[in-house]
């Protein structure tokens, strides 16, 4: 009789997460940080391209300008979030509150 198979389901083993949840929650924090830091830095380095040749006759500042302006406002965010941002993805940097 062990050998004939039963109807019920079986269920996978469950195994505990390998990183705590704080660890979980740092980790998409820096995520987010350096892919808005990647993103925003390379949009303002390129308007800065596109203004230094139509405009500033191909000088060197308007990108690095541009840049500057790209990266401060990513570290910005990233201090906001680290801060007192979301705590999970989809809240797109609003704190949620319960009422």
């Amino acid at each position: 009789m062990a050998d004939t198979p039963s109807n019920e389901p079986r269920l996978a083993p469950v195994t505990p997460s390998s990183r705590p949840v704080s660890e979980t929650l740092l980790n998409d924090k820096w995520d987010r940080a350096i892919s808005s830091a990647v993103i925003r830095g390379s949009l303002g380095l390129s308007f800065g391209v596109v203004l230094s040749v139509l405009l500033f006759k191909r000088r060197r500042w308007p990108a690095l300008v541009g840049l500057g302006f790209g990266l401060g406002r990513a570290y910005e965010e990233a201090d906001v979030a680290f801060k007192n941002g979301p705590t999970r993805s989809g809240t797109n940097g609003m704190r949620l509150v319960r009422s």
